[in-house]
């Protein structure tokens, strides 16, 4: 049986392998221009057979980093990067890109077929102010010969001396955007490829919708092989079930926005926490079911 082994590469980022095959980078001390608001990203993502599923640094969005906790509209500041909509006006550039800077490693480790990494953070302004502080755990666990699940758990306390309100460039007026959160930035050859939900496959049409949990299934170049990637919301997580913004057309993509339409006030000195699981596999949309099932477990074993 494979094992999973971990290669940390201390101050930096974190390699979580099964046999010869890496399967996820962390980079928890990104070297990040400050207009794409720093922060830690997974990437590259590579299924068992090691095929890459993740998207670094794309000319048309350049803050899209494989997968990466990004929130556009923390208050009046920028944690996505890049121009922040402004009613109106559409997007402007503003003097507002965030970083989520590492602060400490709480713990790292590996038992039987899971690997996790925890550590703090702080989110501080462009302008210098610290207004979030954040406790982040991941965790690797291999599922099977063909798949292997990564759990996401953060808690966010407002440290800001004021009521901060989570949104989107949908919560601020523009139509259908609702980005923010856990976002996946799929590889080239994944656009036009099928967002897959609870009631069948889709496209495009799918953005906006509720779900416990998505999936995407695209084609790689030079094999053509599938691959799978999946995405389960907590059921704990608020504005459960979310509404999720996904592309298929430009781009894939995918991302449970529990702010797409809806802020999230939360009150200083008040934390707030989120959950997901996401599954990478060496299949397609038909397994997608089976898949979200084998994560939610995962899931739900790392959360107790």
């Amino acid at each position: 049986m494979t094992a999973l082994s971990v290669r940390h590469d201390i101050g930096a980022a974190l390699t979580v392998s099964a046999g010869t095959v890496d399967l996820a980078r962390y980079v928890y001390v990104p070297d990040t221009p400050q207009l794409e608001s720093p922060k830690p990203y997974l990437h590259p993502i590579r299924t068992r057979a090691g095929r890459v599923v993740s998207l670094f640094r794309p000319h048309d969005h350049v803050w899209h980093k494989g997968i990466a906790w990004s929130l556009p509209n923390v208050g009046d500041e920028n944690f996505w990067g890049g121009p922040t909509y402004v009613h109106g006006q559409s997007y402007v550039q503003l003097d507002n890109n965030g970083t989520q800077r590492h602060r400490r490693v709480v713990d790292v480790g590996i038992a039987e077929d899971t690997a996790w990494f925890t550590h703090e953070l702080d989110w501080i302004t462009q302008s210098g102010q610290t207004v979030i502080t954040e406790r982040r755990a991941i965790t690797a666990t291999l599922l099977s010969p063909d798949a292997w699940a990564l759990t996401f758990d953060t808690t966010l306390t407002n440290a800001s001396g004021h009521e901060i309100a989570f949104g989107s460039p949908t919560t601020r007026g523009r139509d259908n955007a609702g980005y923010g959160g856990l976002f996946w930035r799929g590889p080239r050859s994944f656009t036009g490829g099928d967002v897959v939900t609870p009631d069948g496959v889709g496209g495009d049409e799918v953005r906006g919708r509720r779900a416990e949990w998505m999936a995407f299934a695209g084609r790689h170049d030079g094999d053509a092989a599938e691959s799978l990637v999946l995405v389960v919301d907590h059921d704990t997580n608020p504005h459960h079930p979310p509404r999720w913004f996904t592309r298929t057309v430009e781009f894939a993509c995918l991302n449970p926005a529990p702010f797409f339409s809806e802020e999230l006030a939360v009150a200083d000195g008040e934390a707030v926490r989120f959950r997901y699981g996401v599954g990478v596999a060496d299949s397609g949309a038909d397994d997608a079911k089976s898949l979200a099932a084998a994560v939610r477990e995962v899931l739900r074993q790392v959360a107790e």
